[in-house]
This record gives C-alpha cells, sequence and structure tokens, in this order.
C-alpha cells in the first residue's frame, strides 16, 4: 500500500518517545498558563479585543486577497507605520505569519546567487527560508561569531546575508548581535534578527535586543519579528530601511502570493502595541516573574521570559509535562527536533500579569511534580 510506511513511522516515533497531540486548550482559568508566548498578558487584555473587535466592524473579517491586489487597508498601512516608529526604523512590512515574513525576507535578500551563514540556535522558519532561497548556506555553532567571521572571510559569493534570532526561543538565551553585526559589516554581509522572543521583552520598553545595543536603524541589519507573543495576536513582521521594504514588496513570494494579515489581527495587534508604548514597565514585569520562576524551580538565570528545565529523556519529559497538567499547570514540553537529543525539556513562559503569589504557588506544584517523579533538573 502507498501509505504503509505511515504506521511504521508512526511506531518508531512513539517508541522514541516522539509522539505528539493537538491537545485543544481550554477556556482561560482552567489551567494556569506557563506553557504560551502571551509574555505580556494581552491577548485577553480589554483594549487588545477591543481593537480586534473595532477592525473586524470597520474592515470585514477577512484580508479578502494578498496584499498588492485587495488585502491591505488603512488599518494595515496605519499599523506598519506605528511598528517602524517603535522599533526605531524607516519601514515595516507585516506579513500573515511570522514564519512567512522569515521565509520571505531571507529568500528574498538572498537568492540563487546569494550566500547565507546561519547559526544553529536559528528557528525553524530561518531555516527553511535558507533552504528556499536555493543559496549556498553554512551553519556555525550558536554564537560563535569568530567561525562567523571565518567563514565571510573565504565565501566567493558577493550577497551575502548572516541569520540569527536574538533571544533564542527554546532557552531564552541572548545571541551575541552586537559581534555578529561588527563581524557582518566588516565584510559586507547583511545580518538579519529575529526579534520574535525579544519584542516586549528586551530593549527600552520592550524595543527588542536591536534597540538595546543602539543598533536600530542600521542600514545593512534587517529585523523580523512576530505579532503572535508579546502583541497577544498573529502576524509577522520584517522592518528595516525602506530599500528592503521596497525590495520585498516587489520579489518575496509570502508576501506577493500570501493572502493578507486579517483586519482583526491587525487592529489587536496595534491595540497591544500602544498598550505596550503605554506602559514600558511591561517588559521589566515579565523578566523580573521569569526570574522568580526559574529560582524557584531550580533553572539558570533567565535574559528572557523563557525558563527551561532540562530533563533530558523525552518519555520523562512528556511525563513531567502531563504530571504539571494534572495539577492545573500548563508547562511547554519541547523534544527533539525542536532540541539536540538527550536534552528534551519543560520550557516554561513568564507573563507580565502573573502575581508573585501565584508564581510561588505554581511552581510548588511543579516542584511536586519533578520531585515525585524523581526528575533532577539539569543547566
Amino acid at each position: 500500500m502507498a501509505l504503509s510506511w505511515l504506521d511504521a513511522d508512526a511506531s518508531a516515533r512513539r517508541e522514541a518517545g516522539l509522539h505528539r497531540e493537538v491537545t485543544p486548550r481550554e477556556e482561560s482559568g482552567a489551567l494556569v498558563d506557563l506553557a504560551s508566548n502571551d509574555y505580556l498578558g494581552l491577548a485577553r487584555h480589554p483594549a487588545t479585543i477591543a481593537g480586534a473587535q473595532e477592525a473586524a466592524a470597520r474592515w470585514g473579517t477577512g484580508a479578502t486577497a494578498s496584499r498588492l491586489v485587495a488585502g491591505t487597508t488603512r488599518l494595515h498601512d496605519d499599523f506598519e507605520r506605528d511598528l517602524a516608529a517603535f522599533l526605531g526604523v524607516e519601514a515595516a512590512l507585516v506579513f500573515s505569519s511570522g514564519y512567512l515574513a522569515n521565509i520571505g525576507a531571507v529568500s528574498a535578500l538572498a537568492g540563487r546567487d546569494g550566500f547565507i551563514v546561519s547559526d544553529t540556535g536559528a528557528h525553524a522558519s530561518l531555516i527553511d527560508g535558507c533552504r528556499l532561497s536555493r543559496s549556498q548556506v553554512v551553519v556555525i555553532e550558536r554564537g560563535d561569531h569568530e567561525a562567523l567571521a571565518r567563514v565571510l572571510a573565504t565565501r566567493t559569493r558577493q550577497r551575502a546575508l548572516v541569520v540569527t534570532d536574538s533571544v533564542y526561543s527554546i532557552d531564552g538565551v541572548i545571541a551575541p548581535i552586537a559581534e555578529y553585526h561588527q563581524v557582518a559589516r566588516e565584510h559586507g554581509a547583511m545580518l538579519l534578527v529575529d526579534e520574535a522572543h525579544a519584542l516586549g521583552v528586551r530593549g527600552r520598553g520592550g524595543r527588542g535586543v536591536v534597540d538595546e545595543l543602539g543598533l536600530s536603524g542600521a542600514d545593512d541589519l534587517v529585523v523580523t519579528t512576530v505579532l503572535s507573543k508579546s502583541l497577544g495576536s498573529q502576524g509577522g513582521v520584517v522592518a528595516g530601511s525602506a530599500r528592503v521594504r521596497d525590495h520585498l514588496v516587489d520579489t518575496a513570494r509570502t508576501f506577493i502570493f500570501d493572502t493578507g494579515l486579517n483586519p482583526p489581527a491587525a487592529g489587536a495587534a496595534r491595540a497591544a502595541l500602544a498598550t505596550l508604548r503605554d506602559n514600558p514597565d511591561l517588559c521589566d514585569q515579565v523578566r523580573h516573574n521569569a526570574a522568580r520562576i526559574a529560582e524557584r524551580c531550580g533553572g539558570q538565570p533567565p535574559e528572557s521570559a523563557v525558563v527551561s528545565l532540562i530533563v533530558g529523556d523525552p518519555h520523562r519529559a512528556v511525563e513531567a509535562a502531563a504530571g504539571c497538567r494534572g495539577v492545573g499547570v500548563h508547562v511547554g514540553c519541547f523534544r527533539p527536533p525542536s532540541v539536540p537529543a538527550g536534552t528534551s525539556r519543560l520550557r516554561l513562559t513568564a507573563r507580565a500579569d502573573l502575581s508573585e503569589d501565584l508564581i510561588d504557588d505554581v511552581t510548588s506544584r511543579i516542584r511536586g511534580v519533578l520531585d515525585g517523579l524523581g526528575v533532577r533538573v539539569g543547566a
């Protein structure tokens, strides 16, 4: 039979502890959420919901077409200007998801004649962008800026792009962005930084690591980020110079051929951005809460909103996550290929709206589950 191999593959995944199931999320309050990326707690904020409702009433529920046909509303245009001003760049371009923003940006800025250097901490969307670009791609170890210099110095293709996350999504560690940028500039390469897990968490008032380092607006640096984490909505963004935006509008296939971001998502994200802009202390609060979670669970001091508790064995990680769910706490469970073999883990995410009493309560529950299973958390 043509699909008989599916059963063998499924059996192998189950045996290795890598089977996954889609589990519906319950209504708010059923479980304490330490799994989502709603870092600022804005997904259910009244202003965010009102922004979505107003946009739906004015523009409808769908974009109705690609951005270049009929899918760009005045709301999209105004929101892109707000994003550019907040991030300190000339221009921004909104995509229907962060995944498509990264694929579109990488493939359009490199191409079959290009040369890309990616580090091992890059998100899957950046990896897929590298593959789809048809560029020559070299992968270096995460954070190794000396290897980056060696690779760029020996390239034979002129057009070069370096891609990395600013905050590595699995463990929340910050990449050496300043060093990457210096090396890229010295070798005539462009740097693309995915700030998905930094927006709302790092930098002045949540403007990200690039802003924190004083690199916002650099003409050889492009930022991508998402609307689905700190801004509690849906969508992706590419931000940089006006020339980069113009190039993407003309050449990024995931922009040209995809239906535009739906207006309610744009309206929600725009309202959330205004809330963040008016409450810059939110990013300090989420980091404070992450530090408290890490301290009480035995994790490493975090550099972002992510706290990673390495269990090791994937079966044990699944068991621990299920145990946490059983005591009313939803945590992330990350296994290969999301993480290297032997480093399966619980991934806890802080939110700015968590009280200290609630953090103390849920972390006690988590510790009880881990202790009951005899799980010793690794670094």
